[in-house]
């Protein structure tokens, strides 16, 4: 914002300097009352010094009338009796035409160039004011975003989970309440647990699809951990759309094979995009845009052989993708995986977004994924090009009123060319343009004449936007330069050449700053959409994270309840633990909506002991009395939910130990089970989709934390470490 003041502060100077060198002092006067203006020091005693200012100068100074135009800018930009200052505005037009004819002058002339300093005065301050506003609203609208999607995600999930543990309380009771039909009802809550628990690994799946971010964190866990040395190098645009869920199987597998072989030494991750649009013509604003397809590339200089790893049924090329694998030329081993973009996000709450037709379809039975809410487009960026466009046609008119008639139409048709060329310019730096509006500048001057040389400003601001400082400034010195040169071919008197360097000087420099005012503001619309579009994808990865790790837990908790009570001929109490196991999901579900919950890591450790028991699994508990900050505690127990979760799904564990050890560097929470043989997921063999491990490095890379998991002979052992200061026994 700082830059932004700095262009206009300059741009007035100049504006300023115009009279000053026509012998106006007081300009100088009128320039710092402007720049009271600028910093939001706006009076009405202000106001009046400038009016008597202008008028002091123009009708007793006899300076060029234009210099009203700071007090007609100055009007419309008074926000106290805003009505009566736009009735006046036009008042003080009016004056400077009076003024001018009563000198004898070109009226229109003076009417048009005291409509252009209003306007340039007006555009430059209102454009600086509405980056601002942009600027600091930013976070507002980044945290409006938020709240809109949790709204989203909460009407979605107590429609579907919400009912469902509605139904697990209700059977529940039903089933207390009437113990001859206990088992049939009992059964109806199972299957209602067993379909409740797939539709929130799915809608996991689904919020996690959207980035490739919790991936890349587990990546580099995994590597770092082997002792692989490893580079991230992200390049691509989030959101994703379905897309994502493919992309991040493929890392899995890469990373994990690297791994296995345990022969790289360096290990390095990119991620890119592309779009149609590409080469030296591509604009800024193209650029911005997520590009059509992403690109991941996972490259290691372990392999020896061009065996690649196992990518069957990942069927990337059924969601129109590609996938490459194999030794480059260097001799490192390369994965590559392509997919189209899924469903484009727009940005702001309060919308629907449009899904690509190209995006795969979710297998049947699924729901499909919305994608996220649409943003709304600012009108800041709008005024500014027509803030811009109306300066460009005035100085056109007032160049066009010195022209023979004969003349009028084809210069009216050169300039028609520049202004369409210099509109272009906001969206980013075009060589053809610049070149064309260079042909029309100086060709024509010896057909036109004299009047043709201020066309040259409009050359120099395009200029100085386009090229680096150190090449700009000398090209628009070249530019002004010409026009002087020419000037004297002209025999122009000393004064005249003087006024229309200056001229050019300051045209150039007042375009300059509106095409660079039009871009920060488009610059600023683009970043906060962009930090509301992140702040969307962050809070759908926590949502998935806590639908995975906690009513993920609680769900498959309730699901293994349910199937030892129906084999245990449906005791009372079994049947009321889980009815309170369903209440607890109730406070899991109200956590994924964004309602925070605290977890507790004594509690959490005497529930994995009553889960693990019940599953005919013996449990042993080292615990250390420690108060741990509330943040460390609901990671902690997080974990071991995740761990408890893990151990019932995918071993055939007999014994089960949790262990809490207290060191100078933090508390290490470790879990270790038996039963390792036969569980894929601890031999190094990952579940396509699998993204607890990945949730829980998440967790506690926020708090400095690292996440470690090792095969012990016949064991399995998860340890998870969080430092913070020395922790105090309780």
């Amino acid at each position: 914002m700082r830059l932004a003041r700095v262009i206009v502060v300059v741009v007035l100077a100049a504006l300023a300097s115009v009279y000053v060198v026509a012998g106006a002092p007081i300009a100088l006067a009128v320039f710092g009352v402007q720049v009271l203006y600028l910093l939001k020091l706006r009076r009405w005693w202000l106001l009046a010094a400038q009016a008597v200012l202008v008028y002091t100068a123009s009708v007793a100074g006899g300076v060029s009338t234009g210099i009203l135009g700071f007090l007609a800018g100055s009007l419309l930009l008074t926000p106290a009796h805003r009505d009566t200052a736009r009735v006046l505005a036009p008042l003080v037009v009016a004056s400077a035409a009076l003024i001018d004819a009563a000198r004898g002058g070109a009226t229109a002339d003076a009417t048009i160039t005291v409509v252009l300093v209003s306007l340039v005065v007006f555009g430059l301050t209102r454009l600086v004011e509405r980056a601002g506003e942009m600027h600091a609203a930013r976070l507002s609208l980044a945290a409006a975003a938020v709240a809109a999607e949790r709204l989203r995600l909460a009407a979605e999930l107590n429609d579907g989970l919400g009912r469902s543990l509605e139904v697990i309380v209700e059977g529940g009771r039903r089933a207390i309440a009437e113990p001859d039909g206990a088992g049939e009802v009992l059964a109806s809550v199972t299957a209602t647990a067993r379909a409740a628990l797939a539709d929130a690994r799915a809608a996991s799946a689904d919020y996690r699809a959207t980035s490739l971010a919790p991936e890349l964190v587990t990546a580099r866990a995994m590597l770092d951990a082997a002792g692989i040395a490893v580079e991230v190098r992200g390049g691509h645009t989030e959101p994703l759309g379905p897309g994502g869920a493919l992309l991040a199987n493929v890392l899995r597998e890469a990373v994990t094979d690297v791994v296995r072989r345990g022969t790289a030494r360096l290990c390095v991750i990119e991620t890119s995009e592309q779009g149609d649009e590409q080469g030296a013509t591509e604009t800024s604003e193209q650029r911005d845009k997520p590009g059509n397809t992403v690109r991941l590339r996972v490259v290691d200089d372990g392999h020896r052989t061009a065996e690649s790893p196992d990518f069957d049924g990942l069927r990337l090329e059924e969601a129109g993708g590609t996938l490459v694998a194999g030794l480059s030329p260097t001799g490192h081993f390369v994965v590559e995986a392509t997919l189209p973009r899924g469903p484009s996000p727009a940005a702001l709450p309060g919308g629907t977004g449009t899904a690509d037709a190209g995006a795969p379809e979710p297998p049947a039975g699924r729901r499909r994924r919305r994608p996220l809410p649409t943003l709304t487009h600012d009108a800041s960026y709008a005024v500014s090009v027509a803030v811009l466009a109306a300066v460009l046609v005035g100085f056109s008119v007032k160049a066009l009123l010195q022209l023979p008639g004969a003349l009028v139409i084809p210069a009216a048709a050169c300039l028609a060319v520049i202004v369409v060329m210099q509109l272009r310019s906001v969206n980013g730096r075009h060589m053809v343009a610049l070149g064309v509006m260079a042909v029309l500048t100086y060709a024509p001057i010896p057909v036109f004449g004299p009047v043709w040389l201020g066309v040259a400003g409009f050359l120099a601001g395009p200029v100085l936007l386009a090229f680096p400082w150190p090449a700009a400034w000398p090209m628009t010195a070249a530019i002004v330069g010409g026009v002087a040169a020419a000037g004297m071919l002209f025999g122009l008197p000393a004064p005249v050449l003087a006024n229309s360097t200056l001229s050019a000087l300051v045209t150039g420099l007042v375009v300059y700053a509106l095409l660079r005012l039009a871009q920060i503001v488009k610059e600023l619309q683009a970043a906060r959409e962009s930090l509301a579009r992140a702040a969307i994808v962050e809070e759908r990865l926590r949502a998935a994270r806590d639908l995975h790790d906690l009513l993920g837990h609680s769900l498959a908790a309730i699901l293994l309840t349910c199937e030892l009570t129906r084999r245990l001929k449906c005791p009372p109490e079994r049947i009321e633990e889980i009815v309170a196991m369903a209440e607890g999901a109730r406070a899991d579900l109200r956590s994924v909506s964004g309602e925070q919950r605290e977890l507790s890591l004594a509690d959490e450790v005497e529930s994995a002991r009553t889960v693990l028991s019940a599953a005919g699994i013996r449990v042993t508990v080292e615990p250390a009395e420690l108060n741990l900050p509330a943040e460390v505690e609901t990671v902690l127990g997080t974990v071991l939910r995740e761990a408890v979760t893990n151990v019932l799904r995918h071993s055939e564990a007999r014994h089960c130990a949790i262990t809490m050890r207290a060191g100078e560097g933090g508390l290490l929470l470790r879990v270790s089970n038996d039963g390792v043989s036969s569980a894929g997921v601890h031999t190094g063999r990952t579940r396509p989709g699998s993204s607890g491990i990945g949730n829980l490095t998440t967790r506690l890379a926020a708090l400095d934390g690292r996440l470690t998991s090792y095969v012990d002979g016949d064991r399995f052992i998860l340890d998870a470490c969080v430092p913070h200061r020395a922790p105090v026994p309780a």
